[in-house]
């Protein structure tokens, strides 16, 4: 198959001979903000070539190779479903807009050009540190110009095909990718890839199998005879005879064989012929089957590829003895007669056992497939039994915590409660308190009002004293008594008359607790 190799859009392991990707530092999250120092991918994705080639002229390397990696962690699917969603968010954005021509994608940054080319189509090799491909190749593959294989890079249309598949599909490569599913992969020179004689398109043996390209017929080349197995290429609608095909492969590729390796060509070659109908396929299926049995359980030093090479040999030179046996239409002996009901008979004992051992492979893979179910259910009833224990913990944990509420309560109202009784206790020592400063202001008042009764006492007495020594002195008779004398006399009168007075408003004066009472 020479360079020819397929892909899926969304994974692309390294092309042989290319250097296993550098799995660095990948961002923790997918970052679509906009910052001063970087561009984000949706940025690139959707903003004008011109305005993110200015911002990515000054970021560092270091930046630009986060970005790559950024992408690279999202093409690889790691994320799960939010990788998923924001790789078509991407590569929406791309695939629709319609200002990227080639004169726009020929200023790009180079950077910015290999994602968005990765974007496109989903081929995270175009972000590999160790490959390098030029501006001009990226705009081509951007325009389905060019393969996008980087192990092919062909351009398109290859070898300037004009059949309907290259001219109708977009970024199809005859040389590399299958023409049923668009793919490529590096599985080169295999039995998983089959070739068509005539136009050299190249199909992924599985989608033949399964879309029916592959299948009995009658060949050109063999003529009359029983049915062969044919691969019809979807390309020219033309078929190839698989045996020789077969042949051809095992004998340039088989020497590199390890055992694994020789073990799964021989299977895919099982499930092509399994159908057969024609004695060659027939017999090239059991050979196959008993070979993969001998090398399963062999060690691996002792494979050889020559033995299938052999068989295949052995196969074709019997083939030309059946077909002249079954075409030759003369009379045979007892002996032969009997010889070849006895081989239908093995063949027919072969079949059976054939059938058996299919049975019984099935047999065993449904009864793994149960024993697996019971496992599975034993799983899940396992994970029913913890969700309950994890449901009856958290609803004893609710309860705790609502009594605790509760408890809380009960603590709030009797903390009001005592605050109630604080406030009221605090209310009777003011009324007590008020209730003492009155007493306290009337004692006091009451003995302001005895001094002063005491002091009004001992003023009068002094008065009087003081009067009665001055009648004491006075002359016995009034005649002989000087005018002065007779004009003291009133005086002393009218101030013994204020003494009395005052002395009376004081005895009557009423007391504070006497005023209040009233």
């Amino acid at each position: 198959m020479g360079t020819s190799s397929g892909a899926n859009f969304h994974q692309q392991p390294p092309p042989q001979g290319m250097l296993p990707p550098r799995h660095g530092a990948r961002a923790p999250s997918l970052q679509t903000s906009l910052r001063i120092d970087r561009v984000s991918l949706r940025e690139i994705a959707r903003e004008r070539v011109d305005l993110v080639v200015e911002k990515m002229k000054v970021m560092p390397e270091e930046h630009l190779e986060e970005i790559k990696n950024e992408l690279r962690s999202i093409l690889e699917g790691t994320g799960g479903s939010h990788h998923i969603e924001e790789f078509l968010y991407l590569q929406k954005f791309v695939q629709g807009r319609g200002d990227l021509t080639p004169t726009m994608l020929s200023m790009a940054h180079h950077v910015q050009l290999e994602i968005l080319v990765a974007i496109k189509t989903g081929i995270q090799a175009f972000l590999h540190p160790s490959v390098t491909i030029p501006q001009s190749h990226l705009v081509e593959v951007f325009l389905y110009k060019r393969c996008r294989n980087i192990a092919c890079q062909s351009a398109l249309p290859a070898e300037e095909c004009r059949c309907n598949v290259c001219a109708n599909r977009n970024g199809f490569c005859n040389l590399c990718m299958c023409v049923i599913c668009n793919k490529f992969d590096f599985e080169v020179n295999t039995c998983r890839w089959v070739g068509c004689d005539f136009c050299s398109h190249w199909t992924h043996t599985d989608c033949a199998i399964r879309v029916g390209q592959i299948g009995t017929g009658q060949s050109i080349k063999s003529g009359t005879g029983h049915a062969e197995m044919l691969f019809r290429c979807q390309a020219c609608q033309k078929t190839s005879e698989l045996f020789g095909w077969v042949k051809d492969v095992f004998q340039q590729c088989a020497p590199g064989w390890d055992r694994d390796a020789l073990v799964r060509e021989l299977e895919f070659v099982c499930k092509i012929f399994r159908l057969s109908e024609d004695p060659k396929g027939r017999n090239l299926f059991r050979k196959c089957a008993n070979l993969i049995e001998r090398l399963r359980n062999s060690s691996p030093d002792s494979v050889n590829p020559r033995m299938i090479l052999h068989a295949l040999r052995e196969l074709e030179m019997d083939s030309p003895k059946s077909s002249e046996n079954e075409e030759s239409g003369r009379l045979i002996t007892p002996q032969e007669a009997c010889n070849r009901i006895a081989e239908v008979v093995q063949e027919a004992v072969r079949k059976m056992e054939l059938v058996a051992e299919e049975k019984m492979g099935l047999y065993k893979k449904a009864r793994t497939a149960v024993e697996a179910c019971d496992r599975e259910l034993d799983e899940k009833a396992r994970q029913v039994q913890e969700f309950k224990a994890e449901r009856l913990r958290k609803k004893q944990q609710v309860e705790e915590l609502e009594s605790i509420v509760r408890l809380k309560q009960a603590e709030a109202e009797m903390f009001q409660l005592k605050a109630s009784e604080a406030r009221q206790e605090a209310e009777r020592l003011q009324s007590i308190a008020l209730a003492k400063s009155e007493r306290a202001e009337q004692d006091y008042a009451s003995l302001y009002l005895k001094r002063r009764l005491e002091e009004a006492e001992a003023e009068k007495q002094f008065l009087f004293e003081k009067i009665k020594l001055q009648d004491g002195h006075r002359p016995p008779q009034a005649s002989s008594s000087v005018p002065g004398d007779s004009s003291q006399a009133p005086s002393q009168a009218l101030m013994l008359s204020k003494i009395q007075d005052l002395l009376k408003n004081v005895r009557t004066m009423p007391t504070k607790s006497e005023a209040h009472s009233k």
